[in-house]
């Protein structure tokens, strides 16, 4: 064994004694007689909530390039995964090594260009890396694979036999609207330039002025503007930009100015509860500039 194994394999046992401490507390906390009331009482969907807001709190740190921020919420997005494992291991469903063991084959698999034998020993010629185009293709091709045979063993409906892809309903619709765009681009049904798609959204506005001026439903209205933001997102994709990062940017800027506003009209004398809205554009354009 070389040393460069040897530091290896250290590695791996430090973290099997970490993973194992996290599984170990968190089925403490969902013992039945000794456990936390709180954790007990959750099940899949009342902490799915809790899943999806630390996957955002991670994402919020990165953006704030704050490391000591982003170790914590990787934790707490670890305990999400534990906490549904320990609640599939009560009802003999996986346990968290399950999940770990399916991890590691899968990223195996679909990664041969790393591991040509299919498994962690696998070695591969340093001069003969590649590229990633070549990469994204087999990684499609390989999951397309996958879902074939699932489908052949009846584990998935045979409906989702489509070339959108499954792609999960509970995902954050911009970050849907995008995958679902992606996917259909994949086999050709795509503006060939983003400049059709601002025409486009061009067409979407008048639909939106038309459907107000004929004072059409709030649904109907509502449908048609979101026409536009799938467009916008279709747009966004164009120019190779995260819609969700993009919208959480918009949203940071609009809250800084907002705040700076507040402030202002404090400083003036006139708190903001009790301004009118003239004044409050007014301070809004002094930030702006």
């Amino acid at each position: 064994m070389s040393d460069q194994d040897s530091d290896i394999l250290s590695i791996d046992l430090e973290t099997a004694r970490a993973f194992e401490r996290v599984e170990y507390m968190m089925a403490r906390l969902r013992q039945p007689d000794t456990g936390c009331n709180w954790d007990l009482q959750q099940n899949f969907s009342t902490i799915a909530a809790y899943t999806l807001e630390e996957a955002y709190e991670v994402v919020d740190a990165i953006e704030k390039n704050d490391m000591a921020e982003l170790k914590d919420e990787l934790g707490d997005l670890l305990l999400q995964v534990v906490f549904h494992s320990q609640m599939a291991k009560e009802i003999d469903a996986f346990s968290f090594q399950d999940v770990a063991n399916n991890l590691v084959e899968k990223m195996v698999r679909r990664h041969p260009h790393v591991f040509p034998s299919g498994t962690l020993a696998s070695k591969i010629d340093p001069d003969n890396r590649a590229d990633e185009a070549e990469i994204k293709k087999r990684w499609d091709e390989i999951k397309r694979e996958e879902k074939l045979a699932k489908m052949a063993a009846g584990t998935v409906p045979t409906e989702t036999d489509t070339t959108l892809g499954d792609i999960p309903r509970g995902m954050a619709p911009l970050k849907r609207a995008e995958k679902l765009q992606k996917n259909a681009a994949k086999v050709g049904f795509d503006w060939p330039h983003y400049r059709f798609v601002l025409e486009k959204m061009a067409e979407e506005m008048e639909e939106i002025s038309e459907a107000v001026a004929e004072e059409k439903t709030t649904d109907e209205v509502a449908e048609e503007i979101g026409d536009l933001m799938f467009c916008c997102v279709n747009l966004l994709r164009h120019l190779k930009r995260d819609p969700e990062i993009v919208m959480k940017q918009s949203n940071d800027k609009f809250e800084k100015r907002y705040r700076a506003m507040e402030e202002l009209l404090r400083q003036q004398g006139t708190p903001i509860e009790s301004t009118d809205l003239e004044t409050m554009e007014a301070a809004w354009q002094s930030i702006k500039s």
